[in-house]
């Protein structure tokens, strides 16, 4: 269970939240997973766009030797 500790200024409005660190190394790296599995999709939709381009001919097929030259 996520510890959050709240800090309010004179007036009582929330200013800033307080996370343990250890919570806080948690959810970093939550986050960092989320954000490559993000990249991984967005990757494979372009890769999927690519391909259907390059079945109309409106772009050039690349061999495997070329693609591999790529990287």
């Amino acid at each position: 269970m996520l510890t959050i500790e709240y800090v309010n200024d004179k007036n009582g409005k929330v200013k800033a939240v307080q996370v343990p660190i250890r919570q806080w190394d948690a959810l970093t790296q939550k986050i960092k997973k989320y954000e490559q599995a993000l990249q991984i999709k967005s990757d494979l939709q372009q890769a999927f766009k690519e391909v259907k381009l390059m079945q109309k001919g409106k772009i050039k097929k690349q061999t495997l030797s070329q693609f591999l030259d790529e990287l």
